[in-house]
C-alpha cells in the first residue's frame, strides 16, 4: 500500500487551516453595511486566487483556465446549450489532466508532486460547481443575462455581470474541499447578513474542532497498529481480512477528518448556516454522517451518505437523466471523474454490483425474516458484511494501480463481494421462477 497516498491530504488540511482567519474575517465584514456585495464577491474571488497560488504554484493555471472558460460559457450561451457545452469542456479538461497523471505514474514511473495532486482535487471540485451551475441555468433555477462580448454593453458591464459566477467557481472556502454549495445558496449568503447565524456558528465550529481532534488521535493510534503488522503483500489467509479492515479504516478516518475540516471552513465563512437556504432547497448537509456510515447494515444507505453532497450531485447529473442502467452509468461516470485508474474502475463497478445486490437481498429478507431474534442476527451479520465489502472497495479505489488491485483480488478478502454476487444471481433467478 502506498502510504504517501494515505497521508498526502495533510498539505490540503494545512492550507484549509490557513484560510480560517480569512473566512472569519469575511463573515465579520458581511455584517458591516459598508462592505458592499461587489466587494464581497471580489474578496472571495481574490482569496480563491491567492489560496490556489499558495497551494498549487504555477499549476494553479490548470484551475484558472477552465474556471475562466466556464464563466464565459455561462455568460454567453443560452439555457439550452450551456450545460452540454460546460459539461463536455470541463470533463475534457479534467480528463487530460488525469491522463497526464497516468503518464507520469505508469509510463515514466515517477511520483508527481503534491501540488499536482492538490490541483487535480481542486479540478474535480470545480467540475462539481461548473456542472451544478449549468444545470441550475438549464432548469431555470438561475437566470443569466446572456449576451456576446461584442454587444452594445461595455466590457466592464459584462465583467460586472459575470463577477458572481467567477466568484462562485473560485471562492476560497470551497476551492480545496467542502460539500458542494449551490449557486443559489452562495448568492444568498453573499448578499445577506445574519449576526444570529454567526453566534450560532461559533458553537458549531467548536464542536467540529473537537471532532477533528478525536479523529486525528484515533487515526494516529490505528496507524501505529497497522504499520506494526504485515501489509497485503505479507499477510496470510484470514490475516488479510484484518489488514484490509484496518487499512481501510485509516482511509475512512482521513476522509472523515478532512470533510469536517472543509465543512468547518464553510461555516466560518457563513456558507454553512440555514440563512442561505432558498425555498424548496435542501438545507446544508455535511459530507460525512459518521454515525450512519459506521452503523448501517445497508450498502445502499452507506452509498447515499458517503460524501453526501457528491452523491446528490451524481444523482442529479447522471442517475436521474439516465434512461437505461442508471446505477451502472452513475458509478462508471464516478470512475471517470476520479481519473479512471485500474483500481478505481474495478472498485466503482464492484460498488455498483454490490448496491444492486443489496437491494435484492434486503427485499427478500424483508419478506422471509419475521421474528425479531432472526432480524437482529440478520442485521448484525449484514452490518459486518457491509463494512468488509466497503473496506474492500475503499482499498481497490485508493490502491489505484494494477499491482495493488491484483494483491487485493488474490487475497481472502474477495470472498465477501463474491458472496453478494452469488446471492444476487440466485435471488434474481428465484424471482424469475416465481414470476
Amino acid at each position: 500500500m502506498d502510504w504517501f497516498r494515505l497521508f498526502f491530504i495533510h498539505p490540503v488540511s494545512l492550507y484549509q487551516g490557513a484560510a480560517f482567519p480569512f473566512a472569519l474575517l469575511f463573515n465579520y465584514l458581511c455584517i458591516m453595511e459598508s462592505f458592499s456585495t461587489r466587494a464581497r464577491y471580489l474578496f472571495l474571488l481574490a482569496g480563491g486566487g491567492a489560496l490556489a497560488l499558495a497551494a498549487m504554484g504555477s499549476l494553479a493555471l490548470l484551475v484558472f483556465i477552465p474556471a475562466l472558460c466556464a464563466g464565459v460559457l455561462v455568460s454567453s450561451l443560452g439555457p439550452q446549450d450551456v450545460h452540454r457545452c460546460a459539461f463536455f469542456f470541463q470533463m475534457s479538461w479534467q480528463t487530460l489532466c488525469h491522463l497526464s497523471l497516468h503518464y507520469t505514474e505508469y509510463y515514466l514511473q515517477e511520483r508527481p508532486s503534491v501540488r499536482f495532486y492538490i490541483t487535480l482535487s481542486s479540478l474535480m471540485l470545480l467540475t462539481q460547481r461548473v456542472t451544478s451551475l449549468s444545470l441550475d441555468i438549464c432548469e431555470g433555477k438561475v437566470e443569466v443575462a446572456s449576451g456576446s462580448i461584442s454587444s452594445r454593453s461595455s466590457l466592464s458591464e459584462h465583467l460586472h455581470k459575470a463577477l458572481p459566477y467567477f466568484s462562485y467557481l473560485l471562492f476560497f472556502p470551497a476551492l480545496l474541499g467542502g460539500p458542494l454549495c449551490s449557486f443559489q445558496r452562495f448568492q444568498a449568503c453573499v448578499q445577506g447578513s445574519s449576526p444570529l447565524g454567526r453566534r450560532q456558528s461559533f458553537w458549531a465550529l467548536a464542536w467540529r474542532v473537537l471532532q477533528i481532534l478525536g479523529l486525528e488521535c484515533f487515526k494516529v493510534a490505528l496507524s501505529r497498529v497497522v504499520s506494526a503488522g504485515a501489509g497485503l503483500e505479507g499477510c496470510r489467509q484470514l490475516e488479510c481480512v484484518y489488514v484490509m479492515w484496518s487499512t481501510a479504516g485509516l482511509f475512512k478516518l482521513t476522509y472523515y477528518s478532512h470533510w469536517i475540516l472543509d465543512d468547518s471552513l464553510l461555516h466560518a465563512a457563513g456558507f454553512g448556516s440555514e440563512f442561505g437556504q432558498s425555498a424548496g432547497e435542501e438545507g446544508h448537509i455535511p459530507d460525512g454522517d459518521i454515525w450512519t456510515l459506521e452503523t448501517t447494515h445497508r450498502i445502499s444507505l452507506f452509498t447515499r451518505k458517503w460524501n453526501h453532497s457528491t452523491a446528490q450531485w451524481l444523482r442529479r447529473l447522471i442517475f436521474q437523466p439516465s434512461r437505461g442502467c442508471p446505477l451502472l452509468q452513475t458509478f462508471a461516470f464516478s470512475a471517470w471523474w476520479h481519473g479512471l485508474h485500474p483500481g478505481q474502475v474495478f472498485g466503482f463497478l464492484c460498488w455498483a454490483v454490490m448496491v444492486e445486490a443489496d437491494y435484492v437481498i434486503h427485499t427478500f429478507a424483508g419478506v422471509f425474516i419475521r421474528s425479531w431474534p432472526m432480524r437482529l442476527l440478520y442485521k448484525a451479520l449484514t452490518w459486518a458484511h457491509t463494512q468488509l465489502i466497503i473496506a474492500y472497495i475503499v482499498l481497490a479505489v485508493e490502491g489505484r494501480s494494477l499491482s495493488s488491485l491484483w494483491l487485493l483480488c488474490g487475497s481472502y478478502n474477495s470472498v465477501f463481494p463474491m458472496v453478494y454476487c452469488v446471492l444476487l444471481v440466485l435471488l434474481v433467478k428465484t424471482k424469475h421462477k416465481c414470476n
